[in-house]
């Protein structure tokens, strides 16, 4: 059998493969922050668009989008949360201990591959803003035409892989500040760009009733008809769209790397940060959005890149939304990248193979087809990983319900599970299999994946020693992690007490920073309520554009300085 502890020295074993420490929990700001600067992206743009593209209706939209968005808050909290905080570990560390090296190995190399692409097409996402703002063409082809553009591409990239190489932290702590201005600037953005959608629909610049609302969403931008004029998509596959949106992190488990440092269960709902504020209000404000910047620019929704939309929303500080936006979504999942990869290679620090995989991943994002093929990359990565996430839920929450042991395949000392790999194998064939024939809808291929994957796994592992007992090896495992917590403990004692910074100019630098966002929403507010026709209309845009990028510079620079002063205060 294997030795769980033995000699191992505890101090030589990297962090990402341990439990978290307890006194590196995080409370429920850290995960509100982060999810909300990760899911309010600058792809959002592009989802936006793809709603009106494939002809949802809007009372389908309003509908549809929020019972999807709370299944995927409930999926986080009911299956992803509980199991990251009562192991402590990430997917990757679990998956080595119930299926082996091989297919460890395999599917670790899959989710470096699936993560690095969607940090590169964030990465190509924000450098659409900086292309904007320099006049570098448009890139419509799968490669690069531009020399100035790959050089923007790898100014936006190096920021990201610096982020991410610091860790969880560093990217929450970027997410922190990000979410609330980028919360503020998708509430900004339909109500400055409404009245101009309201001028071309109904011919006045501003709304009466919610009546006008409905209709002029209805007639120009949900419309319930494709650009061919064919019926478009209905309730139930935008709430399948919205819900299976995120899969890969939910029901595929991969945000265990971020929830486990949660300090309880109950955190899984600050995903609604990210899910509600996010995908919720941050697809429809795209909507509307694209669709007013399609009325000023005289073009289809569907030829409008996120710069040129940001820009004609919220000026200057629309370039920033998309720089910022793509920014905080890339540097998650590039640590989440760099995870993979220290599971792979576990003598390197996951700094470094994080920077690797940085490297490879900037020069990815200067190919624009990753950012045109991200929306089918993010549906077919769903599918593939769910098997995995199914399987680790059966040997979790499963096995100790019907008295199998969990572990049993670490305990046997297996570098090679077949039931793990056949389980993963057999679903993969089950979920594509059920897209080729067409059975249901794409976006609900996951949930029977998931059932068939946990009922094959529970069934093979039977056959190959889950339903064995391993006292002695269980009590080996015991005494190792004691022994990790003891450590860890007497690192948590070294540490000085945590200070929070009471500070006058701290106190005055949070103010500044909030008064900046609620001038922002008060001048969006004025644009789309007090523009009594065109002229009025162009003229409050306009003061929303200038000052409104000078709230964007007083709120970071107040907001950075702040927490910068925090953490000098707390050392």
């Amino acid at each position: 059998m294997r030795s769980t502890s033995g000699n191992v020295d505890i101090a030589q074993i990297s962090d990402e493969q341990l439990p978290v420490a307890k006194h590196k929990l995080k409370g429920w700001k850290h995960f509100m922050g982060l999810y909300a600067g990760e899911h309010v992206a600058a792809t959002e743009f592009v989802f936006g668009a793809t709603f009106v593209a494939l002809g949802a209706t809007m009372t389908d939209i309003l509908l549809g989008l929020l019972i999807g968005n709370i299944l995927a808050v409930l999926s986080w909290t009911l299956i992803t949360t509980p199991i990251a905080v009562e192991t402590r570990l990430s997917l990757y560390t679990y998956l080595q201990k119930i299926a082996g090296d091989s297919m460890t190995k395999l599917y670790n190399w899959a989710n470096v591959i699936i993560f690095t692409v969607i940090s590169a097409a964030m990465i190509t996402v924000s450098a659409t803003a900086v292309r904007f703002a320099l006049g570098i063409p448009a890139q419509l082809n799968w490669y690069p035409t531009n020399l100035a553009f790959v050089g923007v591409v790898c100014a936006v990239g190096v920021i990201v892989v610096f982020v991410a190489m610091y860790g969880f932290n560093a990217v929450s702590d970027f997410s922190r500040i990000c979410a609330p201005w980028l919360f503020t600037m998708f509430i900004s953005g339909p109500l400055v760009l409404m009245p101009a959608l309201a001028d071309a629909v109904i011919g006045q610049t501003f709304l009466t009733s919610w009546a006008d609302f409905m209709h002029i969403g209805s007639t120009s931008v949900w419309t319930g008809v494709t650009d061919s004029g064919e019926p478009g998509i209905g309730l139930v596959e935008v709430i399948g769209f919205s819900w299976a949106a995120n899969t890969i992190t939910h029901f595929g488990l991969i945000d265990m790397a971020m929830l486990r440092f949660a300090k309880r269960k109950r955190y899984g709902l600050c995903t609604s940060a990210g899910m509600l504020f996010g995908h919720y209000i941050a697809w429809i404000s795209a909507g509307i959005m694209g669709a007013g910047t399609a009325v000023i620019v005289q073009k289809s929704i569907t030829e409008l890149d996120p710069g040129d939309v940001a820009f004609h929303a919220l000026g200057l500080s629309g370039l920033v939304i998309v720089i910022v936006a793509g920014w905080t979504t890339a540097n998650a999942n590039l640590y989440r990248a760099g995870l993979a990869a220290q599971a792979i290679f576990k003598d390197r620090s996951r700094t470094k193979t994080t920077a690797v995989v940085g490297m490879i991943t900037v020069a990815i994002a200067c190919f624009p087809f990753v950012f045109s093929k991200l929306l089918p990359l993010l549906t077919y990565a769903g599918l593939l990983v769910v098997p995995v996430g199914a399987i680790v839920f059966a040997e979790h929450v499963i096995f100790p319900r019907i008295g199998y042991t969990r572990y049993w395949a670490h305990f046997q000392s297996l570098t090679h599970s077949t039931p793990a790999v056949a389980s993963w194998g057999l679903g993969l064939v089950f979920g594509f299999g059920l897209n080729f024939l067409d059975v249901i809808s794409f976006y609900y291929l996951f949930i029977p994946t998931w059932f068939f994957t946990i009922f094959v796994y529970t069934a093979l592992a039977a056959k190959y020693g889950a339903k064995r007992e391993y006292p002695e090896e269980q009590a080996e495992m015991a005494s190792f992690y004691s022994k990790v917590e003891v450590q860890q403990q007497a690192q948590a004692d070294a540490l000085p007490d945590a200070i929070e910074d009471t500070s006058f100019v701290s106190k005055i630098l949070k103010v500044l920073s909030v008064v900046s966002l609620f001038v922002t929403v008060a001048l969006a507010i004025n644009t789309f309520s007090f523009s009594g026709n065109v002229t009025g209309y162009e003229n409050n845009r306009e003061i929303f554009f200038n000052v409104g990028f000078a709230c964007t510079v007083i709120y970071f620079f107040t907001a950075y300085w702040a927490m910068r002063r925090q953490k000098a205060f707390a050392k």
